[in-house]
């Protein structure tokens, strides 16, 4: 079964191309919401809305009771609308098969199947892909966050700095919802007269500081400037709960990771080194620098105690507080 993409399924619907049944499932929750809101806000009319527009929920309904709703008719309308939401919470999906032999034309009906997917190996998947929609909303990889934030950005008709998009997807994480809240949030609160987000908007509307964040520590153990380290360490130790070991340990766990790749990487020019290492090319330089600090060797010493600090926050095989390990954590990687 060939993967429908996000922007197919969107295009097919202001077109008016409508399908009997959508299953929208996936790890990622937002494309799922984009497209089932437009469906319950395009598909109908208001007038049409209050006899034909149905919203269940999974963990109340069972699938029997979703066919028989979809086995109605519209009442003054060419279609019907049924979204199904929590769908995941539905068991027996097997006796949708019976429906899906004869659907009705008339009845958009919507599964937002969240946090997971249908295992495809079941008929009734493949029969949802031969008669309605199928599409699967997958979470972004780590390095895939920092070009889908330009991109929207960029579709808002403004523009982001390297550095306000650095911090951003190191604060965020890959979770679209909470990235898209806080870009609107900074595109509502940035000045009238400009077209930019940048690191200072970030930390007076978000609270990350521009100065003192992993993305700084990274930079500053890249470039071994031992006094930025030390001055970003004792920062952290003031405010532990916002600054966790674990999310450092993470930030660079994949530096040292990145590092390795390059020291074993034959061809270093720069386009190469970014497609292996899956990073913009802006941040090759910072690579080929840290490589004069930290051999291959030093590199996997490092990983390891990475991975012995990130027991040790988790209270296996150390009770110190998070800001004693990290102080010691961050002597060793560098010395």
């Amino acid at each position: 079964m060939a993967k429908v993409t996000y922007e197919q399924v969107l295009t097919d619907l202001k077109g008016k191309r409508y399908k009997p049944v959508y299953l929208l499932m996936g790890e990622e929750p937002y494309y799922i919401d984009l497209l089932s809101d437009y469906i319950q806000n395009n598909v109908l009319d208001e007038m049409e809305k209050e006899f034909n527009l149905t919203v269940m929920y999974g963990k109340e309904v069972d699938m029997a009771t979703v066919i028989n709703a979809a086995k109605r008719f519209p009442m003054m309308s060419p279609y019907q609308v049924i979204i199904v939401k929590e769908a995941q919470h539905i068991k027996d999906y097997d006796l949708l098969s019976f429906y899906l032999k004869q659907p009705l034309a008339s009845t958009l009906l919507v599964f937002c199947y969240k946090y997971g997917t249908i295992d495809k190996r079941k008929k009734v998947v493949s029969e949802i892909d031969k008669t309605g929609v199928l599409y699967q909303s997958d979470s972004l990889r780590d390095y895939q966050v920092q070009p889908w934030i330009k991109n929207y950005v960029k579709t808002k008709g403004l523009a982001i700095d390297e550095k306000a998009t650095a911090l951003l997807a190191e604060f965020l994480g890959t979770d679209l919802s909470r990235i898209v809240g806080e870009l609107d949030k900074l595109i509502i609160t940035k000045p009238a007269n400009s077209n930019q987000i940048t690191s200072e908007l970030i930390e007076k509307n978000i609270g990350i500081s521009k100065e003192y964040n992993n993305y700084e520590l990274q930079n500053a153990v890249m470039k071994h400037d031992i006094s930025k380290i030390n001055r970003i360490v004792w920062y952290f130790g003031k405010s532990p709960k916002n600054n966790p070991l674990i999310l450092t340990v993470s930030v660079l766990f994949s530096l040292y990771n990145n590092l390795l790749l390059y020291h074993y990487t034959s061809n270093k020019t720069d386009a190469n080194v970014a497609a292996r290492l899956g990073i913009n090319p802006f941040f090759v330089k910072d690579y080929k620098t840290a490589a004069t600090f930290y051999n291959a060797w030093k590199c996997m010493q490092n990983i390891t105690l990475l991975r012995e600090y990130d027991a040790k926050s988790k209270g296996i095989g150390s009770k110190e507080p998070e800001h004693e390990l990290l102080k010691e954590l961050i002597f060793k990687l560098v010395h």
